[in-house]
């Protein structure tokens, strides 16, 4: 597993960030209404997934925007309970670790912890049924020859850990892993959690080094964490910036679709044509950026 990004090209870098289910929408609208208005960003020199962002690198390397785009425009069957293997999450809970922790390192001790007791009273079967979840939003999948990054975090050690077609993991156990929120998901005697516990929702550290830098945010940069722990993603794009890079970060224009709405399928296409929307009003920005 790596931990940067290659030296090899490091002109553009590709940052989606997590989000859940409206999330992901919300990311393949940008794309697709930047690809309607001239702008194509599908094929970076670096893409950096997380979460939500983890899936949406993959599909993007697997199927054109506009497909992506329609699919997501096709409201979800119904359905009465969530579906089974749905990863144990739980804003309180989450919200009770940060208050107990010192900064981000400490954070991810606790949940690291946390993650390992519900592994613990689990027979396996979460972890299969969430990779064949996975497996459905991807079907075919393999790693691309592009270069895409899929963050996690290692249970075990409490460390973020990185992806890529060179580590050794399958994508769909990458992407898996990546979208695993607060219950482990097994790979071999691994556990890995979700990668917005890396250190944030976007990752965007990963892009250090890359001349032009787009970070899609469906959360707009909004971190649970204190902005103390220098883990907000306004830091890592100053970060950036410092060291070099022109960065253009784009989020929603409102955050209704967002947050505590971010697991609800029925809102994907809304979220789908609001993505849509912004990809569209922002495409002169990212051209300037991206040409």
């Amino acid at each position: 597993m790596n931990t940067s990004p290659s030296s090899a090209r490091t002109e553009r870098a590709l940052v989606l960030g997590g989000g859940g289910a409206t999330g992901n929408a919300w990311l393949i609208g940008v794309v697709a209404g930047l690809a309607d208005a001239g702008v194509d960003v599908t094929a970076p020199d670096l893409t950096v997934g997380t979460s939500a962002g983890s899936t949406t690198a993959v599909q993007l390397s697997l199927t054109e925007p506009a497909e992506l785009y329609a699919a997501a425009l096709t409201p979800p069957p119904q359905r009465g309970a969530a579906p089974a293997g749905r990863p144990i999450g739980g804003l309180d809970r989450v919200l009770s670790l940060i208050a107990a922790s010192t900064d981000m390192d400490d954070y991810r001790r606790r949940m690291s912890a946390s993650g390992l007791e519900l592994d613990a009273e689990d027979d396996g079967s979460r972890s299969e049924r969430w990779r064949a979840i996975a497996a459905s939003r991807l079907p075919g999948a393999v790693w691309p020859e592009r270069r895409i990054l899929i963050t996690a975090v290692d249970a075990r050690t409490a460390q973020g850990v990185v992806f890529d077609r060179d580590s050794g993991v399958d994508v769909l156990d990458a992407v898996a892993a990546s979208t695993s929120n607060a219950h482990p998901l097994r790979i071999g005697d691994g556990r890995y959690l979700d990668g917005g516990y890396r250190i944030n929702a976007e990752n965007a550290d990963l892009a250090t080094g890359y001349a032009r830098v787009l970070v899609l945010s469906p959360f707009n940069g909004r971190s649970l964490a204190p902005a103390s722990w220098g883990t907000h993603l306004a830091a890592q794009v100053d970060a950036l910036r410092a060291s070099g890079s022109r960065v253009e970060v784009i989020g929603p224009e409102s955050e209704e679709l967002h947050g505590a709405n971010a697991t609800d399928p029925t809102l994907r296409p809304a979220a789908a044509r609001a993505g849509y929307t912004r990809g569209r009003e922002y495409a002169p920005v990212v051209a300037a950026l991206w040409a």
